[in-house]
């Protein structure tokens, strides 16, 4: 009986808008998940290669919205690249000044174990190491056995009031080193006036000696500076420190 019957519900336009809309949003939701987990899992296309060969790729031709995702890559590759090779290029440049530093100081050491009297290790500390080293000077000294008395050279040794070595230093420093003069340039004397960075270095020779210290110095600013590496320098040291040690037959 058409009393009894009931009618279709006509799918309007509304309803049509309604559910393409809930469509698209399932379609987005989707895609959101799938972008998220590819940023998950960036290794999912090569531990799945079959699926590139059923991926459709955007042609940037047909449409200008599309991004070259292969472009973007190679491009992101050639930075990356090019940041890799200039770390590269930084790192060999510092491990050749590295070995050039390193083979100057065994140059130097050599030369002092090379000496034939104490006289001639003093005089190729002040003048061979100037040589092997590439400084402008070097002075060694020592804090005079009696207080008050001016700076003076002897033999080659500069002596120093008492208390200097502590005053350039501090009391706990084993070395000090600065990329710009000032007043403990004055350790060179004769050779202050050029000197526009320098090392300074505490000698322990021997609990029976005075306080010593070795003064490195180069009219270039930048030769040394706070920061740079010291274990050369610390090598040098204790180089010297044994061969003074052996000259004048001390005690560590």
């Amino acid at each position: 009986m058409k009393g009894n019957r009931q009618d279709a519900v006509p799918e309007t336009a509304a309803g049509r808008g309604s559910g393409t809309a809930a469509k698209a949003r399932q379609r987005a939701l989707e895609a959101e998940e799938v972008a998220a987990y590819l940023r998950r899992h960036p290794d999912f296309f090569a531990r799945h290669p079959d699926l590139l060969d059923v991926l459709a790729a955007p042609n940037p031709s047909q449409d200008d919205r599309v991004v070259d995702l292969r472009a973007a890559m190679v491009q992101r590759l050639r930075s990356r690249y090019g940041e890799l090779k200039s770390a590269h290029d930084d790192l060999l440049t510092t491990g050749r000044g590295n070995l050039h530093a390193q083979a100057r100081v065994h140059e130097a050491v050599l030369a002092l174990l090379g000496a034939r009297s104490f006289e001639h290790l003093i005089e190729s500390m002040t003048t061979d190491l100037a040589i092997h080293l590439d400084l402008d000077a070097v002075a060694l000294c020592v804090e005079q056995a009696m207080d008050g008395l001016p700076p003076s050279r002897v033999g080659g040794v500069l002596s120093v009031p008492v208390g200097t070595i502590d005053d350039v230093l501090g009391s706990r420093n084993v070395h000090l080193l600065q990329g710009e003069r000032d007043e403990t340039a004055t350790l060179f004397q004769g050779a202050a006036g050029i000197v526009r960075s320098q090392a300074l270095l505490r000698l322990a020779i021997s609990p029976a000696t005075p306080p010593a210290l070795l003064a490195l110095g180069s009219r270039d600013a930048d030769h040394f500076s706070d920061g740079q590496g010291t274990e050369l320098l610390l090598f040098l040291g204790h180089c010297i420190e044994h061969l003074l040690r052996a000259w004048l037959e001390l005690p560590d």
